[in-house]
């Protein structure tokens, strides 16, 4: 019979939500790429910055339905080095926002005994979002509950573009032999070197691209797509998200018939 999976001592969630059937299939990763706030912002006659403040309460929805599940590392795709490109009062605005609520959250990633850490050039960010990122990842380093992972200043081909500079030096400087690299290496100089590779990767507001997000680690996930829009993305759309997950077949190149035995 299907349950809903909630670890000991969490509160049962609203009633009606979709359930997960399996708590022993649970993914230790999930990466999500948030999208949909400019819409949503939009379809209400708002500015687009009006959609990215009004997304919080989805990321904070979003970590606690993950941890509720047991998940152990949770991914959020924040912000694209790409999307350094868009109007600059858009930008400035997301900067102030990334250091108003990471600050905010401070209390929430304590009592929940969540681990901020990011990927991605984020010293690139400004100053006062890259000082207020280092704080609360410092504020939060001995905690050891679930792992939630920025994305920040981040696309795969800067991320595979650094691996690849990183490896060439060391073979430049007799470090590394050319025939010794293997995808063991490659993975070892990725931003997500101390992380396993998403199980399931999940994109809101019904657009089905990756958008240059975790090009090598998703090679093996399972995607799912909604089209519900970021702001509007509660904990059990990652619940029928995990569901769906679990309804699948992995089969890592193998046939079904050599999975099932």
């Amino acid at each position: 019979m299907a349950f809903l999976y909630l670890q000991k001592n969490k509160k049962p969630e609203t009633a009606g939500m979709k359930e997960v059937s399996d708590n022993n299939n649970i993914p230790k990763h999930i990466a999500i790429i948030m999208d949909g706030n400019g819409r949503w912002a939009t379809k209400k006659g708002a500015m687009r910055i009006f959609g990215h403040k009004n997304a919080t309460k989805a990321v904070r929805e979003a970590i606690e339905g993950a941890d509720s599940l047991g998940v152990k590392y949770l991914t959020l795709f924040s912000f694209s080095t790409e999307n350094w490109s868009r109007p600059k009062a858009e930008v400035d605005g997301l900067m102030e926002l990334l250091v108003k609520t990471m600050s905010d959250e401070i209390p929430m990633l304590m009592n929940g005994n969540f681990k901020l850490e990011s990927i991605g050039d984020v010293e690139s960010l400004p100053p006062s979002a890259y000082n207020t990122l280092k704080r609360v990842k410092e504020i939060t380093s001995k905690n050891t509950g679930l792992k939630v992972i920025l994305a920040l200043s981040y696309s795969g081909h800067w991320e595979l573009t650094q691996a690849a500079k990183h490896i060439a030096q060391k073979v430049s400087e007799g470090k590394l032999n050319v025939d010794d690299i293997t995808e063991k290496v490659m993975a070892a100089h990725l931003e997500t070197t101390d992380y396993p590779d998403p199980e399931l990767m999940v994109r809101t507001s019904g657009e089905y691209r990756i958008s240059n997000f975790l090009l090598w680690q998703l090679a093996y996930t399972e995607m799912y797509f909604t089209p519900v829009l970021w702001p509007d993305f509660r904990r059990e759309h990652l619940f029928a998200a995990v569901s769906d997950y679990q309804s699948r077949e992995r089969r890592f190149g193998k046939t079904g018939e050599q999975v099932k035995s």
